[in-house]
């Protein structure tokens, strides 16, 4: 809809809205879907009849299916404005669940199986996706291209701040996102602090003429396009509950006043309203088409809005989202093994690891939840014994003096500190290595004060708000027991929770170290809790060519540690406890160079933790660890002693091939 007139400066600017409709929302309860639609949906339909302003509506087919149970009508009001090209609709999945924290199966299941409702519900297959909670991956994007899509829309802001180098132009036009193999997707922008801006209007807080200012001043020369509202539909004369600080419902409606704002927009030199897919057709404009990638080593996964959301507020908070994301691997492991599973059992799956059931989830849902979780269980795992073999035992030498614990064999060279717990000192890998890759940094190893503290690795640490820190860095005795590829070393730790178990196994056939942590406690306390730190040893590693590689969510993505400063589980606030973190789906992380590699690997269908990297250059030095959660902090926690399952890590090395890693 373009004005009649431009302004005289010859300044425009193109805006596009996607209103995002979610059913599933955290605290919203099945008995309100119909208020719901009666408050948030008809009124945004409406306006779109009324005025035929070309809105951009978006809902998993979840959201559509719960619609058209309490108001058939709507659907087929929303089928016909789309039809008719009035409206856009925008994709997004069968539910809404977050890429980066699920398999790569799960994310193109999800893709497949809403496509497959939309057609049945709208008649058509949209064109544009908006990536679920804006929680972007490079992984993501095959997905996204094999399943058909156009283009995805995905948010500005986190995505700048990740890149301080980019132009600020590059906002108002689509670009191109790309994936972990050099392929690329068309990208229309979200602005998370515009649709905030855009809601507080909306609740009165700005005044039309105030709020108008700051959409103007976006005008510029060229074909700027911005966009105007990128979130939720029910935030607008109806309130979800989910916190004590939600602006209260004015006298008047707030469909109203977005009308009323709307109203004016589009009689305003120089604004066109436009559709959400027309920003697509200006990919081959001046400074349009860039490739981009998103994600950086210190920001491998994005989010919309400010720090305190991100990918661990899906993981490891919650009312006990680590137990619920294991026994979701569980289901995806036993649906993976099953050739008789089908689209149903696959959309059940899809259903359990919906996003909104790890956030403000009501009580009466997640009960239904559990009951719904215990249905569709798998078989209980179990281990597999190993195979008898012919082969001699292997051959090695442990030996106990003073504090260490040192172990030598042909394959791997470990010592452990038996004052810190069964921490691993120094850990050689000979045939890969003949330094120690990893192991402890003892205070003073850094010449730098901010860093005056021992760093170890193996090591496990739960911190609560109002307690002391709790650690496995105590005196042990250890007992050390026969195994069929090497000794076992076990030892328990006594803490303010009860006893902690931890087993430390060598596999010297295949030159491996297993780190087992079993807590004898009662549950997962409300807190942070981080384990299996692995902290490099400087000397062993060249500097500049260093990297990491894992997954999250899609295929390998691999990220250069650049010299950045960079630690994903540093504190947001007092109630935030991390601000990044990586999905590790495959459960695989590798930290290497150009002449090795370490890795860590874990069993998401026994405990599904995220894993957190820091990294900063200190003098003519470096500081780089791994550590993985199990329980983090957040405004979304609920006190409870939640499940707490067998937390194992397993340690390897490996020679890297090329000088790329």
């Amino acid at each position: 809809m373009s004005p009649d007139t431009a302004p005289a400066n010859g300044n425009r600017l193109a805006l596009y809205s996607i209103f995002h409709l979610n059913l599933a929302f955290s605290s919203i309860e099945i008995a309100q879907h119909r208020d719901v639609a009666a408050r948030c949906y008809r009124p945004l339909l409406a306006l779109a009849e009324r005025h035929g302003w070309p809105f951009g509506i978006e809902a998993s087919a979840s959201t559509l299916e719960a619609i058209a149970l309490v108001d058939p009508d709507w659907i087929a009001r929303l089928r016909a404005l789309c039809a008719a090209g009035v409206v856009e609709f925008i994709g997004s999945g069968a539910v809404q669940l977050i890429g980066p924290l699920v398999p790569a199966a799960v994310n193109a299941a999800n893709l497949r199986l809403g496509l497959n409702s939309y057609e049945r519900l709208l008649g058509l297959r949209p064109r544009l996706a908006l990536i679920n909670e804006q929680a972007f991956s490079t992984g993501l994007v095959r997905h996204y291209l094999d399943a058909g899509y156009e283009g995805i829309v995905m948010e500005w802001d986190n995505a700048a701040a990740a890149h301080p180098e980019w132009s600020g132009e590059l906002r108002y036009a689509p670009q191109r996102a790309l994936g972990t193999a050099g392929e690329s997707i068309p990208l229309v922008w979200n602005q998370s602090i515009a649709f905030q801006k855009f809601q507080r209007y909306a609740h009165g807080e700005y005044e039309l003429d105030e709020y108008l200012d700051t959409i103007l001043a976006r005008r510029g020369p060229g074909q700027r396009a911005w966009s105007l509202y990128g979130n939720d539909a029910e935030v607008f004369d109806f309130r979800p509950g989910r916190y004590h600080t939600e602006a209260g419902l004015g006298p008047s409606s707030e469909w109203s006043r977005i009308e009323a704002l709307f109203v004016a927009l589009a009689h305003e030199p120089g604004i066109e309203l436009i559709a959400p897919g027309a920003v697509l057709d200006r990919l081959d404009q001046p400074g349009a088409g860039q490739c981009l990638t998103l994600t950086t080593a210190a920001r491998p996964v994005l989010v919309k809005k400010q720090e305190k959301y991100n990918l661990t507020r899906w993981a490891v908070t919650g009312r006990g989202d680590l137990d619920l994301n294991t026994r979701c691997h569980q289901r995806y492991e036993a649906l993976r093994l099953d050739p008789k599973a089908g689209e149903q059992d696959w959309r059940a799956l899809c259903e359990c690891w919906s996003s909104d059931f790890r956030t403000h989830i009501t009580t009466q849902r997640w009960t239904a939840l559990q009951a719904r979780m215990a249905e569709m269980a798998p078989a209980p795992m179990h281990i597999e014994a190993s195979a008898a073999t012919d082969l001699p035992p292997p051959q090695y030498r442990l030996q106990r003096q003073g504090r260490w614990l040192e172990l030598r064999a042909d394959g791997l060279h470990a010592r452990l500190n038996l004052r810190r717990g069964l921490a691993i000192d120094a850990l050689t890998f000979p045939a890969v290595s003949d330094q120690p890759l990893l192991g402890t940094l003892a205070h003073g190893y850094f010449d730098d004060i901010r860093r005056g503290a021992d760093f170890y690795s193996g090591h496990l640490v739960l911190e609560r708000p109002g307690h002391p820190k709790l650690t496995d860095l105590e005196s042990v005795e250890p007992q050390i027991l026969p195994g069929e590829d090497g000794p076992v070393v076990q030892a328990s730790v006594a803490t303010s929770l009860g006893l902690l178990h931890k087993t430390v196994t060598f596999d010297l056939r295949r030159a491996r170290v297993h780190i087992a942590y079993r807590p004898d406690w009662s549950g997962i306390p409300k807190g942070s809790l981080r384990l299996g730190h692995v902290t490099l040893k400087p000397e062993a590693w060249t500097a500049a060519r260093l990297w990491y590689a894992t997954h999250n969510g899609g295929g390998e993505e691999r990220f250069r540690l650049d010299g950045t400063a960079f630690d994903h589980g540093r504190p947001v606030s007092f109630l935030v406890s991390a601000g990044h973190a990586l999905g590790v789906t495959e459960g695989r992380i590798e930290l290497g160079d150009d002449r090795h590699a370490v890795c860590v690997e874990f069993d998401p269908a026994r405990a599904a933790c995220v894993a957190m990297l820091a990294y900063e250059p200190v003098g003519a030095s470096w500081f780089c660890r791994l550590a993985f959660s199990a329980g983090e902090l957040d405004d979304t926690c609920r006190d409870g002693q939640w499940p707490l399952p067998l937390l194992a890590f397993t340690l390897s090395a490996r020679r890297c091939c090329d000088p790329a890693g």
